[in-house]
């Protein structure tokens, strides 16, 4: 590598570090007026009565039950939502590697606003609106997107570790909704506990912030790095006690996003690794529906997601969560390990 393209590197290298520094700073700003206006209009965050399947969650509200007590507002991911997008249309905006994480980020954080005003001004004990039609919802962006990536894009293969690419057409699509929507999901499953959700997506950015650098996809990088910036602010305020909760604006953005950018950067397959934590929380909620439903009531865990049953045998919150952190970022390692050997 001769001078000049060491210079042009470095450059490429700072223009990135910049962007994450403005997805902080702009946060950290942008948060007072949040708060301001979230404690005026008395954005509480609703806790739900029931479990998945109907019953009273009263394991839940045994945990919760001083966090309860106290007036937390919600939606504090429309901070993170809007610093990333307007850094990205000022400053990153690329349509083969930007546009389509952002529109999705987008689309996926307007159906968790209206959740979250359902949350906030509604009645019933789901706390929201009905998980079949955000299921609905979250897919018809997932399918807009894994159109996008199909016919735009030109996108028909995926790369296998330690094989190569595999072809797989216009199947392609039904693979980006499935890892879009699985995401979105598990994140959103995953925020349950403060500062747990953000500081994971914290961690899984940012290493794929250095694979999409490594792969020479600096645009994405500097996206992921944007969106490192940005959750770091809110970890700042939502660390234990929080102060706010991200709600589904922020869980569905975020999760959308980081599908869409494991689509982008051809590691779909390494997404189970970095995301490890999100795919045993969503895990341990599937099990524990299948158990009830398949075993006349009876559960496997305390209480789901497993982040839950761990409070429910004695762990305190903080150290659930600084446990998930650690796991979290070595998993996000072992991720990056796995694309610098695996013929990437």
């Amino acid at each position: 590598m001769n001078t000049f393209e060491i210079t042009i590197q470095n450059e490429t290298l700072l223009r990135i570090f910049i962007l994450g520094f403005l997805g902080f700073a702009i946060s950290m700003l942008i948060t007072p007026l949040y708060t301001d206006i979230a404690y005026r209009k008395q954005w509480w965050k609703r806790p739900r009565t029931a479990a998945a399947t109907g019953e009273k969650a009263v394991m839940y509200h045994k945990l919760h039950a001083e966090k309860h007590r106290r007036n937390i507002p919600t939606m504090a991911g429309l901070i993170a939502v809007i610093s990333v997008s307007v850094i990205t249309v000022l400053f990153n905006l690329n349509r083969g590697q930007t546009w389509l994480p952002l529109a999705a980020m987008m689309g996926a954080g307007l159906i968790g606003v209206i959740d979250d005003y359902v949350n906030i001004r509604g009645s019933s004990s789901i706390a929201g609106i009905r998980a079949r039609l955000k299921f609905l919802l979250i897919t018809i962006v997932a399918a807009f997107g894994g159109w996008w990536f199909y016919a735009k894009l030109g996108q028909t293969a995926i790369h296998v570790p330690f094989y190569g690419d595999l072809g797989i057409g216009w199947l392609i699509i039904p693979l980006f909704i499935l890892v879009v929507v699985s995401t979105a999901n598990a994140v959103n499953i995953s925020d349950g506990l403060d500062g747990l959700a953000g500081g994971l997506l914290a961690s899984s950015f940012a290493v794929y912030a250095v694979i999409a650098f490594l792969q020479q996809r600096y645009g994405v990088a500097g996206f992921c790095l944007t969106m490192v910036g940005a959750l770091l602010a809110y970890v700042w305020f939502n660390i234990f006690p929080a102060r706010f909760f991200m709600g589904d604006v922020g869980s569905f953005a975020f999760g959308t996003a980081l599908g869409v950018v494991a689509m982008i950067t051809d590691t779909v397959l390494l997404l189970p690794i970095i995301g490890l934590v999100f795919v045993v929380e969503a895990g341990s909620s599937l099990i524990q529906i299948a158990s009830k439903k398949l075993r006349g009531g009876k559960k496997i865990f305390k209480v789901a997601p497993i982040h839950h049953h761990f409070e429910a045998i004695g762990w305190p919150e903080t150290k659930v969560t600084m446990r998930f952190w650690v796991i979290g970022q070595m998993c996000a390692v072992l991720g990056l390990i796995v694309f610098i050997l695996g013929g990437y």
